[in-house]
């Protein structure tokens, strides 16, 4: 069974409980829907970008955008490692309800690798040693479980993220999840990728609305060799299982989630600050009151402020356009609610 060694540290603790602030100050806020559409698309094409630089793949980010945009028939296989990845991204985006399983698992890796290894190890589990050598010296660093361990040690780690929803924090979770996954290497190839996907369908439980526009992957990207330091272990499995301790990586892994909040939350606001988007207290008032009472007419919104009614009705065209309401009903019996 899998039983992981970790501390909920001071610093581990104060992580969590920032994370839920920035979260809650995400969500308490309303953005023009062209924003996030077009946030939306950057963040797929950062993960995208991010996650294969990490594995070595050296197209810059503009370069990425290019493919993903235009989308070429013939291309090198390094073009193909982004397209897979923002495949994936996208299917795991459409997700609603995901159940993490062998069987997710083995689909998202299939798509990662896929035109890129033989089809005996595309969705596949490895039949044969793997070996995780140093980038820099070429030698060998860790000698991951062997083959015939891989499914029953994939199964525990599934088992005990699903039997442990309630008891333990989501974002603990996904930690020893993402961690605990590279160490067992289930795959001849595309473990990193693997790993780095299903930690953001576990992150999806944070109960961001903008979740979306989040790229993970980009903390990692920015000093590759702590991300390997701290994702890794050195060694031997069958000697070090017992003894490997998550808690720094559980500190590092919150660090790069506050630090991704923290960037989003100030590019959604640089981006909403526009004549055409920034909303006045009016505006705000209105929002205010559908998000107490549910809905809005214009004959409530009057006794919120001193506008005119042809002023009231182009307020209320205003936060449609932003995407921020939607008009029900028609004539006297219109009323406004929050675009789900």
């Amino acid at each position: 069974m899998f039983n992981p060694k970790f501390t909920i540290t001071q610093k581990l603790l104060g992580n969590i409980k920032y994370i839920a602030v920035l979260v809650a100050e995400l969500n308490n806020k309303s953005f023009p829907r062209t924003v996030l559409l077009e946030l939306e698309k950057t963040a797929r094409a950062v993960s995208s970008y991010s996650s294969t630089r990490i594995e070595g793949n050296p197209l810059p980010l503009t370069e990425v955008k290019k493919i993903l945009k235009a989308r070429p028939e013939n291309i090198r296989d390094t073009e193909q490692e982004v397209l897979n990845y923002n495949l994936a991204l996208e299917k795991l985006n459409k997700l609603t309800r995901p159940n993490l399983d062998l069987a997710l698992i083995l689909d998202i890796q299939k798509i990662v690798t896929s035109k890129l290894i033989t089809q005996n190890n595309n969705g596949k589990l490895r039949k044969e040693p793997v070996f995780v050598n140093n980038p820099k010296t070429g030698k060998t660093t860790y000698w991951p479980p062997d083959y015939q361990d891989v499914k029953q040690l994939l199964d525990n780690l599934i088992r005990y993220t699903k039997n442990n929803k309630l008891k333990v924090d989501f974002l603990i979770l996904a930690g020893l999840f993402h961690k605990q996954f590279v160490i067992i290497h289930p795959f001849i190839d595309g473990n990193g990728r693997t790993a780095r996907l299903l930690t953001k369908l576990l992150l999806a439980n944070m109960g961001l609305n903008t979740f979306s526009l989040f790229s993970f992957e980009s903390y990692y990207n920015q000093n590759v060799t702590k991300y390997f330091q701290q994702v890794g272990v050195l060694g031997n499995y069958y000697d070090v299982k017992n003894k490997i301790d998550f808690t720094s990586w559980l500190e590092y892994f919150t660090d790069g989630i506050i630090d991704e909040l923290l960037r989003v939350g100030k590019e959604l606001k640089a981006l909403s600050i526009t004549p055409d988007t920034t909303l006045e207290s009016y505006h705000k008032k209105l929002l205010d009151y559908i998000k107490k009472h549910g809905y809005i007419n214009d004959k409530f919104y009057a006794t919120l402020t001193d506008r005119a009614k042809a002023t009231r009705s182009l307020d209320f065209q205003k936060l449609i356009n932003l995407g921020l309401i939607e008009r029900f009903g028609k004539g006297k019996a219109t009323y406004y609610k929050l675009k789900q």
